[in-house]
């Protein structure tokens, strides 16, 4: 049985129980829908005008924008599971649960405005989740031991006991 996170120190406890991720959470789901509906009415009677080059083309952005929100919808659910106790954190950072990068998607402004509209916060969307990914369960947890946050730090602790010399950080 996982334990269900609750902690305040724990950023991801905190994050998870918020109001934020809530909101994150129906925009994602939102847009998981919304986008899939365009894609399987009118996204398919705009892309039969398209030549045959900017058909495949529009095909590709497709399934790559298809998979970016699939991927979100899944970290989204992740996340929910972590809160309800259903997964452990530990388990959530594991690899294969992380998010893939993606290059940027190429939005052809030969494509419909509805579609370059939803593949915009489609984009949006994938790469908050992302930078959320990583500041919970990767990159962002090794930002203390970064020397310009070390800097930065020094700065503040050298401010708050009233000795503020800014540059006595890069003397040592």
């Amino acid at each position: 049985m996982a334990i269900r996170a609750k902690s305040s120190d724990d950023p991801l406890a905190a994050f998870v129980g918020s109001q934020v991720f809530e909101r994150l959470f129906a925009e994602g789901m939102s847009l998981v829908e919304e986008t899939a509906a365009y894609l399987d009415g009118p996204g398919r009677a705009a892309s039969t005008a398209l030549s045959r080059e900017q058909g495949l083309k529009y095909a590709a952005v497709s399934m790559d924008l298809s998979t970016r929100l699939m991927q979100a919808a899944s970290w989204l659910v992740m996340q929910k599971a972590v809160r309800d106790g259903d997964m452990t954190a530990l388990e959530a950072s594991e690899a294969r649960y992380r998010l893939a990068r993606h290059l940027p998607l190429d939005i052809d402004t030969s494509f419909e405005l509805r579609f370059r509209e939803l593949a915009t916060r489609a984009g949006q969307l994938f790469d908050r989740i992302l930078r959320l990914d990583d500041q919970l369960y990767g990159e962002g947890q090794k930002t203390a031991a970064n020397p310009v946050s070390q800097q930065i730090e020094a700065l503040k602790a050298a401010a708050q006991s009233g000795a503020f010399d800014p540059l006595a950080v890069w003397k040592r």
